[in-house]
């Protein structure tokens, strides 16, 4: 598995509002922690909760800023976010954990 294809294709199933494309990036058992938003999302049902609030409902799309592969397993992402919210553009990290060629874990955050 090569980490920084995997992370253009999922960013450009997000930016396509591609939802079954953007959880088939997930483990079945994966879990989205944001505290920017103050929770954590679990599995597939709760990461596409995620999704449809914060992508398809503020008609969000992300741009890499900077993408950082620390090794095998994980990576470590800057974007900028553009969309229907108050702020209109903001900046954002992903921290990416993968096991078996798909994402275990991801911290999602703001930067205020």
């Amino acid at each position: 598995m090569n980490i920084h294809d995997q992370i253009h294709n999922w960013i450009a199933a997000s930016n396509a509002f591609d939802t079954n494309r953007y959880l088939d990036f997930y483990l079945p058992d994966a879990v989205l922690d944001d505290p920017s938003v103050g929770r954590k999302f679990i599995g597939h049902k709760g990461i596409k909760d995620y999704f449809d609030s914060y992508f398809i409902g503020y008609n969000t799309q992300s741009r890499i800023v900077r993408l950082v592969v620390v090794d095998s397993e994980n990576a470590h992402l800057e974007v900028e976010f553009t969309g229907d919210f108050p702020e209109g553009k903001i900046g954002g990290t992903f921290d990416l954990r993968f096991r078996n060629g798909k994402i275990a874990f991801a911290k999602a955050d703001l930067i205020h």
